[in-house]
């Protein structure tokens, strides 16, 4: 396949140095020095003892590659907006646009049947403008599992996890999710796919709603907090307010929050997404994973005291520090 990783960072170079080790048509979008890396030396990743490189086009934006099979949008969800007019070149009338986005996607409440249908979230797309540029029959949910940094420039580190689960918004199987689901397992992935796409999102932001801000605030890692009692018990807290909005959107998450933390233990030392771009004086994701469910929570006027407070202590942290990202 022809496939094209907007936003070649830990996640997404990760995909991409897989892919293209598989035989697949890969190109990146990346910036800055990871980018001039990427175009003198190729995309390195490690994995434990094993280390591989890949050579494959980069560029700034994606008019250097033209229309692909499929885009795999691996920025920041506050980085969208920024990235679709360099994004248009790589869509056609047959591309598949997976948003490998942390928090609630922009498309979650389109054509949606359940509560708050057709809702757009202010937290993710508060004019409509990505919405606008990316048509929604492209769209392929996608959602990652899998912990991964970058020590330096056109280097990565694959350190947990291994899942790639897809679906299509529309909560049916296709050709075009069963396609990416096999180019994925063949590149070593776990990928499958799923007819409850949006309840797969949520599964994920279930946890990264509490363990990314709180990772900010606190400067550690999962295994640490969640050893801590008395932020295991706020988590328990926080989970269950999650839990509720949930259900209140008519989403099944099969699990109680104490399962949710222990599972999350079992992956040891991680450092979440959201703390590396603190340590790193990157803008936050803060409103797309956290203000969200805030968001949604007060449109279906359920109360979530905790998650209103931790939404709260992080989105100051991060204006007093320039981490604040633009909305």
């Amino acid at each position: 396949m022809k496939i094209c990783i907007y936003g070649a960072g830990a996640i997404g170079g990760t995909i991409a140095v897989r892919l293209a080790q598989a035989g697949h048509e890969v190109s990146v979008v990346a910036r800055g020095a990871h980018l001039a890396a990427i175009r003198q030396n190729g995309l390195t990743l490690q994995k434990g003892d094993e280390r591989v490189t890949a050579r494959v086009p980069a560029a700034a934006d994606g008019a250097e590659f033209g229309v692909q099979d499929a885009v795999i949008l691996a920025v920041k969800a506050h980085g969208i907006r920024a990235a679709l007019a360099g994004l248009a070149p790589l869509i056609g009338a047959d591309t598949s646009v997976v948003p490998a986005v942390n928090g609630v996607p922009w498309w979650f409440f389109e054509r949606w049947g359940g509560a708050l249908a057709g809702t757009r979230l202010g937290a993710c797309d508060p004019d409509g403008a990505i919405a606008r540029a990316i048509p929604y029959e492209r769209i392929i949910g996608g959602i990652v599992y899998l912990a991964a940094d970058s020590p330096a420039p056109g280097e990565l580190r694959h350190n947990s996890g291994n899942r790639i689960v897809l679906g299509e918004p529309g909560e049916v199987s296709s050709a075009r999710v069963d396609a990416l689901v096999a180019a994925l397992s063949g590149a070593g992935f776990e990928a499958k796919a799923t007819e409850r796409i949006r309840e797969e999102v949520w599964k994920k932001l279930w946890g990264n709603v509490c363990f990314n801000p709180v990772s900010v605030l606190t400067g550690s890692s999962t295994d640490r907090m969640i050893d801590d009692p008395l932020l295991n018990a706020m988590f328990v807290t926080m989970m269950g307010e999650v839990l509720a909005v949930a259900g209140a959107l008519g989403l099944s998450l099969d699990m109680q929050p104490v399962e949710r933390i222990a599972l999350a233990r079992r992956l040891g030392g991680i450092k979440t997404s959201m703390l590396q771009d603190a340590l790193a004086g990157r803008s936050l994701e803060v409103d797309a994973i956290v203000g969200a469910v805030v968001e949604i929570a007060k449109r279906l006027d359920i109360p979530v005291p905790m998650v209103d407070a931790v939404y709260g202590m992080t989105r100051l942290h991060a204006a007093s520090r320039g981490l604040q990202a633009p909305r």
